[in-house]
């Protein structure tokens, strides 16, 4: 029951002076490091309309804590550093845990939820790409905040999460920005709400998903450069290699080294540390690791914006806060539907 007791660091942990390699494949030798957060990102269309609550969203605002919580930022920040210190993979591990939140029933922390009869969403078998290195910096960060009296209980566990995330990019050499903060945590957190994607998905079915969230399709290719930190478990693109003619030759004959195993793991691009536009570039030479990555070059309709980011690492940091911003405010909850969370994996 490893979010239950998450709480606890686990000897797993990768530790500074390890190899990310390493890390990945002691960290992750079961099924929660199966893929990155995009070929992840979706839900059912009935339930994405829901998602858009111009209300909710109104209430977020930058200074929401300023006077409840005025430290919390630093706080977070602080946190996040330990975080990535001790564990070379909380920081993608983390922008991906907040992806797969506000997919599902919106940016409201249910994916930490841990319900006494195991359904919940993060034990859905969708959701078995996410690591636990992501969950324990949320709860790190959740019980960093609770030490100081000032904030004791008052910040939520979703904004919490919306702070770590942005943390996470920016402590990697990603672009700073503002996050709006005033949301609620939702109380519900079902198997069955969680519908996502799959890594052959092309480029119409990643549009209708993100258009069902208010984002364009500029915003999804902003936001599938959160690609730029991680690994994907060889299980989710294994079937391409050799097979798939938009897979450098190279690049498959490196992948038939790699993946040995069905625990085997590759990184998603060259700098798996670092936040930057090495995601785009590797798709210009045909070197995306899922298939709903590189269909972002082979289509004609998007390959204009790969191009025009993997040359331009600032307007690609620029669109991404932005598109982070616009996916921060889906399916915001208020007072009337939502909590303060005491702990963040059980409802109050």
């Amino acid at each position: 029951h490893e979010l239950a007791g998450a709480a606890s660091h686990t000897s797993g942990r990768a530790r500074k002076g390890n190899s990310l390699r390493e890390a990945i494949e002691r960290e992750t030798d079961r099924p929660m490091a199966k893929l990155g957060w995009l070929a992840s990102l979706a839900a059912a269309v009935v339930v994405v309309v829901t998602l858009r609550s111009p209300l909710a969203a109104a209430q977020l605002r930058p200074g929401y804590y300023a006077s409840i919580c005025p430290n919390l930022e630093t706080i977070v920040r602080n946190s996040v550093r330990q975080s990535m210190a001790q564990s070379q993979i909380s920081a993608g591990a983390t922008l991906r845990l907040f992806f797969h939140d506000c997919a599902v029933r919106g940016c409201d922390a249910s994916i930490m939820i841990v319900n006494s009869n195991g359904d919940d969403e993060w034990r859905s078998p969708d959701d078995q790409s996410l690591k636990p290195q992501g969950f324990q910096t949320v709860l790190d960060a959740k019980a960093a905040v609770d030490k100081d009296p000032q904030c004791r209980y008052k910040v939520s566990c979703a904004d919490i999460l919306a702070l770590a995330a942005r943390e996470s990019v920016v402590q990697s050499g990603g672009p700073n920005y503002q996050v709006e903060l005033g949301r609620y945590d939702g109380k519900v957190s079902t198997k069955s709400s969680v519908v996502l994607p799959h890594v052959d998905f092309n480029l119409d079915k990643l549009n209708a998903f993100f258009s069902g969230l208010g984002l364009s399709q500029t915003d999804m290719i902003a936001l599938s450069g959160g690609h730029t930190m991680g690994a994907a478990d060889c299980s989710f693109f294994q079937s391409r290699i050799g097979t798939d003619p938009t897979m450098d030759s190279g690049f498959a004959a490196q992948l038939r080294g790699t993946c040995t195993s069905s625990q085997s793991s590759a990184f998603l691009d060259p700098t798996p540390l670092g936040f930057d536009n090495s995601y785009y570039k590797n798709l210009q030479g045909g070197r995306g690791l899922l298939g709903s990555d590189q269909v972002l070059y082979t289509d004609p309709r998007s390959r204009g914006t790969v191009n025009y980011y993997a040359s331009n690492q600032g307007t690609f940091f620029y669109d991404f806060t932005v598109a982070m911003t616009k996916l921060g405010r889906v399916g915001v909850k208020t007072a009337a539907d939502g909590e303060i969370r005491r702990d963040c994996r059980y409802t109050n």
